[in-house]
């Protein structure tokens, strides 16, 4: 089993980007389950949202406590909470940053493996708008092969309608401009 956790602030679309992995993947034949965590928090507070992806059916419910991969929609929170903490020791961290994946170990301290886009300037460029959750997700399934890249588009086709070729203009530029 895949476990993935999503940071980001309430109106960013960690929750949506959480949905949108788990339909991909049942979409290609696993099972999935995505659930957000948050409590009665405003716009912009800090939200987590969580993936479960397997080939067997998944039995636990509980909020997952030790990812194999943490997906960070806005870099402003690596100020604020451990988005690294229990991140199983072959983890990966997703970030959503200018910075290279040097910069911000000897910044913050992470340890684990690093995949680092500029989504929100590809947002930018792409939508108009600084929501990241879809080119995030062009590097997490870069930086992990969690799912196909061609699994994500119905989904997103169903979810955004008439901008969905937007979000996937946005999740193609991620594939190609993610470092490690």
């Amino acid at each position: 089993m895949i476990e993935i956790r999503f940071h980001g602030r309430g109106g960013q679309g960690a929750v949506t980007s959480a949905e949108l992995t788990a339909l991909a993947a049942i979409g290609e034949g696993k099972y999935a389950q995505a659930f957000p965590s948050f409590g009665p928090e405003r716009r912009g507070a800090p939200v987590a949202a969580f993936v479960r992806i397997s080939n067997e059916p998944i039995r636990t419910r509980e909020k997952i406590y030790n990812p194999d991969i943490v997906v960070v929609l806005d870099p402003t929170l690596l100020g604020i909470i451990d988005v690294a903490e229990g991140l199983k020791s072959n983890g990966i961290v997703v970030l959503n940053t200018k910075k290279s994946p040097d910069e911000i170990k000897s910044e913050f301290g992470i340890k684990a493996r690093l995949a680092v886009v500029d989504a929100t300037r590809i947002a930018m460029e792409t939508m108009g708008i600084p929501i990241t959750n879809t080119t995030l997700l062009g590097a997490l399934i870069k930086s992990t092969g969690v799912i196909s890249p061609l699994s994500i588009e119905e989904p997103l086709k169903e979810r955004f309608g008439p901008i969905a070729q937007k979000n996937l203009d946005a999740f193609h530029r991620a594939l190609a401009e993610t470092t490690f």
